[in-house]
């Protein structure tokens, strides 16, 4: 016998000590986990067989989607469904390293999703929107370095909430803790560096947040301390928003749409997709060669110069 919830806490241990997975990940992997060992009535490790995997698949195709905007989709999306089994067979091959009898993870198939659309903006629709925030006042400036700093850097939203004032941007890289704790150095553009420069210069508090909020009656940093004036996601979130309609993109912008921009920017220009991969600080290169379609111009032009002459 071979209590499964006993071996699942031993796994969640397993991924968060010796795999170094965020707290946040650790509780994912139990929830998805979970909900497999409840809807199937799992409590030995002999009770997942493919019968059971397959029928907690369907319960997961036929789920009601995740309420949003107003609405409730019809079915949770494949990749959501992913989560679910990517956690199982990840589990299962923990098992399998441990010489516990169980079933085979190669034995759980994902789900096929239809391939990723990026949301991207052209290059001068990009060029409107780092000079949308026009402003000398403490807001104006630092709102441009934001953009600024997304678009040199590559940084996900996370993480460019994270820094500090006592960043180094005397040189032209720094250091990252991005996802699973992973550091990474990224680095810094002329523009972005100078930016930065001229948004600290002109901020008077002392808080330790690069970037603060500020009074909603005056433009001027919140002096709450101990960290209580670091601008939230959610804030740099509708920044974006407002400064894209304010340059007149009529596309749904958000941080992310930046890091696609630092992406792709790079590879057009020729850079090559493992280093791109290394920048972003994506784990797997996969998740990178999602931006590989950027070279697709360049094939069309060179067919046009170079077939049937």
């Amino acid at each position: 016998m071979a209590d499964a919830f006993k071996l699942k806490r031993e796994f969640l241990e397993y991924m968060e000590i010796e795999r170094g997975s965020s707290l946040k990940t650790v509780a994912n992997y139990d929830r998805y986990i979970t909900k497999f060992f409840e809807s199937a009535k799992i409590k030995d490790i002999s009770d997942i067989t493919e019968d059971c995997v397959r029928e907690f698949r369907l319960q997961l195709n036929r789920a009601p989607g995740r309420f949003e905007k107003g609405i409730t989709r019809a079915t949770m999306k494949k990749n959501t469904q992913n989560y679910y089994l990517i956690a199982l067979r990840r589990f299962l091959k923990y098992l399998m390293k441990r010489g516990i009898d169980a079933m085979s993870p190669e034995r759980i198939e994902l789900a096929k999703i239809k391939e990723r659309h990026l949301d991207l903006i052209s290059i001068n629709e990009l060029k409107r929107l780092l000079a949308a925030p026009d402003g000398a006042d403490v807001k104006g400036l630092r709102d441009k370095a934001i953009l600024e700093l997304f678009f040199s850097t590559g940084l996900r939203l996370s993480e460019l909430c994270s820094l500090n004032r006592d960043l180094d941007i005397s040189k032209d890289e720094f250091s990252i803790r991005g996802k699973g704790e992973k550091v990474r150095v990224v680095f810094i553009s002329e523009d972005a560096r100078r930016s930065i420069k001229s948004y600290l210069a002109k901020r008077t508090d002392m808080d330790e947040p690069l970037f603060v909020q500020l009074s909603p009656n005056k433009k001027e940093e919140k002096t709450k301390g101990d960290n209580g004036a670091r601008l939230t996601p959610r804030s740099i979130e509708r920044m974006v928003r407002a400064y894209a309609i304010k340059a007149g993109i009529s596309k749904k912008v958000t941080p992310h749409v930046l890091r696609h921009s630092f992406a792709t920017d790079l590879l057009s220009n020729g850079a090559d997709i493992r280093s791109v991969q290394m920048m972003l600080g994506h784990a797997n290169i996969a998740t990178t060669q999602v931006y590989t379609h950027v070279t697709d111009k360049q094939l069309r032009d060179i067919h046009k110069k170079f077939h049937s002459k």
